[in-house]
């Protein structure tokens, strides 16, 4: 062989030896699912502490519903009103909360009352079967007249929530305020929401402020748990001093999540929405998280605390960190269950 002959050889190798390592280089490495999901977990228990028990064992612990409803058909305990469950296993007393904020709902779904010089706004409605005796008679046991209320805000149009927002509507006569795609769903499905479904008034947007004797709640789209969800920052007072509070308005994972197709995609939808909730109640300075279920923000147990504070420190104030934690703990959960069907894409490929 001769020098030219060798030297050939040589940068053929050389080239053969570089691309070898460029392509070694960029082969990914072998993701550890199981690790990284293990770690989203942790992140979610580190963030809820004991506080956010509820949410953590929701979100992250128990089976989720896998996907949406898309059925048309009447609730049982609205075609028979004798089926609807036992009023023991979701009554709870009425409680003046904050010095305008009143709890009017149940022991695991609620509603709230926020009062005002010119009237009161309404969040949420529970049930068809006992938003009756929790919203009305509750607000009358506390002193309200629903004849006040100007704004009902439906959060999301799942039946816990919405199911009185046609009687309020009908026989009281406020402003309803709900996201538009929960809007088109409503109409879509006339049966599931016999005698619970509000005429279409008020389409919320994102960063909508509802100004009412001189207090104001501003809406914001956060949609995950329905593409139509809201969620809200707002002030209440507490003998007299101004306390920021972050409305949470959908949680559980609802949506299509059993399959990467879309659930990977709703997943981030969902994360998304939590982290800009959690940069508006940074930036209004929120120390109390609300929710409309009591198992995600422990409001009856923290009303019956309310009767022992004194001048003790406010049960429902929870801090800074903590209303941010509450978000974070919900991103954690959620990252879990989209790396999850990460991995079904990767082990569906090999």
């Amino acid at each position: 062989m001769n020098s030219a002959e060798s030297s050939v050889r040589a940068v053929i190798a050389l080239v053969t030896g570089l691309f070898a390592c460029s392509a070694f280089a960029q082969a990914p490495a072998k993701r550890d699912f199981d690790a990284e999901a293990q770690a989203a977990v942790q992140s979610a228990k580190t963030a809820a502490g004991f506080e956010f028990l509820g949410t953590l064992v929701r979100t992250c612990l128990l089976p989720q519903s896998g996907g949406e409803d898309t059925s048309d058909v009447v609730p049982p305990y609205v075609a028979n009103p004798v089926s609807a469950p036992a009023r023991d296993t979701w009554y709870a007393e009425p409680a003046k909360v904050f010095d305008n904020l009143y709890f009017v709902g149940g022991k695991i779904h609620s509603s709230w009352a926020l009062t005002t010089s010119e009237g009161i706004i309404l969040f949420d409605t529970l049930f068809t079967y006992n938003s009756e005796e929790l919203i009305v008679g509750g607000m009358k046991k506390l002193g309200l007249d629903p004849k006040n209320i100007k704004y009902l805000l439906v959060s999301h149009a799942h039946a816990d929530h919405i199911g009185g927002a046609e009687m309020i509507q009908v026989r009281y006569h406020p402003r309803v305020v709900m996201g538009g795609p929960d809007w088109n769903t409503v109409e879509k499905y006339p049966n599931r929401y016999k005698t619970t479904a509000p005429k279409r008034d008020i389409v919320a947007t994102d960063g909508m402020k509802i100004t009412l004797g001189g207090e104001t709640v501003t809406v914001w789209l956060t949609p995950g748990h329905t593409p139509g969800t809201l969620s809200y920052t707002f002030a209440v007072l507490d003998h007299g001093r101004r306390v920021n509070v972050a409305y949470s308005g959908g949680t559980a994972f609802n949506f299509v999540n059993n399959t990467p197709d879309p659930g990977i995609k709703n997943f981030q939808i969902y994360i998304d929405s939590q982290k800009r909730m959690a940069s508006h109640a940074a930036a209004s300075g929120a120390t109390v998280l609300l929710s409309n279920h009591s198992e995600f923000d422990n409001a009856v147990n923290k009303n019956r605390m309310l009767a022992g504070r004194g001048d003790g420190p406010h049960p429902y104030e929870i801090g800074n960190e903590w209303v941010q934690r509450y978000f974070q703990a919900m991103q954690g959960c959620a990252r879990a269950a989209q790396i999850r069907l990460e991995q079904k894409v990767v082990e569906a490929r090999n």
